[in-house]
């Protein structure tokens, strides 16, 4: 492993200076929260740092507190805690599933929020030295080798999918997310923070290189919001979706759904939204067969490769499965 310096930044705002130093001076930087994927990819020789940026040692920067009517979620909160948190649990259930069903206990004890939202793509291209988009090549080797995890939604021309799965939970609670740079702060939607391939396809999300995701806000929801996050795996444990979904529905009490929010993991590079399925549910009496309806609508354009057709079906089930729970019809 390349010896690296550690510098621990006293506030985000020290640490875009720290990292914008180190570029300065001919060094390249890395920001750890955990460090849970950084040390992989150090450790895989993926990346290089010579000067990695600590978080940990920033106070105060992992509190949840009320925040406008909905809440603040402080981006170096690790999984464990987030999932934990009884408000969270309560009012935005989809969000303490998705972080509980993150990789290991041990994972979930040092990994952050914002760590897990701007992990890096765990396509075994990338991982293992192929010299792909991500990492700074001219070609996605998945399209014509093995591309079984890959994305069926907006790839090209990179096919990674977007491994978090506390991206979509935020994404279908129309979070917004707090950036912190030498310049200030600046506050975009969750939706708006990830970054499609066509439009840069060495990057996957909108932060510069002297910026931190530095914290959460989540709205307050109306009332008769229920919300749930349904992930399939390929194996029981240590691993990231083969396709995932996150709800939010707004039912009254006859199981009429006034608003909904459906957004997929495990297929696109960014948390995909299925607009047509949400809007398929507006206004009517949520039943078994409009969720399977609705499953049918959200694999509307799925464009998948040679190996990952079987991603379609399961997409749709999981979307009609995943409303059907959260709804009491299973």
């Amino acid at each position: 492993m390349k010896t690296f310096a550690n510098a621990n930044a006293k506030d985000f705002k020290h640490a875009a200076s720290l990292a914008q130093q180190a570029t300065r001076d001919g060094k390249t930087p890395a920001i750890s929260g955990g460090g849970t994927d950084l040390l992989g990819l150090v450790k895989e020789r993926t990346v290089s740092p010579d000067v990695i940026v600590n978080l940990r040692s920033i106070k105060g920067a992992d509190e949840v507190k009320a925040s406008g009517g909905g809440l603040h979620i402080g981006g170096m909160i690790t999984l464990d805690a987030l999932s934990r948190n009884q408000q969270v649990r309560h009012d935005y259930a989809v969000l303490a599933e998705a972080a509980e069903s993150v990789a290991t206990p041990q994972i979930r004890n040092f990994g952050t929020l914002a760590g897990n939202v701007c992990q890096r793509p765990w396509c075994w291209y990338f991982r293992n030295g192929f010299k792909c988009y991500k990492a700074g090549g001219n070609q996605c080797f998945s399209v014509t080798g093995e591309n079984q995890f890959h994305a069926i939604f907006g790839g090209g021309p990179s096919f990674i999918v977007h491994p978090s799965d506390t991206a979509p939970a935020l994404v279908a609670l129309d979070a917004k997310f707090r950036i912190t740079g030498l310049k200030g702060e600046r506050t975009i939607p969750a939706a708006e923070f990830f970054l499609l391939p066509k439009q840069d396809a060495a990057k996957e999300n909108v932060l510069a290189t002297d910026e931190v995701l530095s914290g959460i806000e989540l709205p307050a929801l109306r009332q008769g919001a229920k919300s749930t996050y349904h992930k399939v795996l390929d194996r029981e444990a240590w691993t990231h979706a083969v396709v995932s979904a996150a709800v939010v529905l707004e039912l009254d009490r006859d199981s009429v759904c006034h608003s909904a929010r459906i957004v997929l993991g495990g297929v696109a590079p960014v948390p995909w939204r299925v607009k047509d399925a949400e809007t398929l549910l507006v206004g009517q009496k949520v039943t078994a067969d409009l969720a399977a309806k609705a499953g049918q609508a959200a694999i509307a354009g799925a464009t998948p490769l040679a190996k990952n057709g079987y991603k379609v079906a399961l997409t749709s089930n999981v979307v009609a499965r995943t409303i059907s729970a959260l709804t009491g019809l299973v």
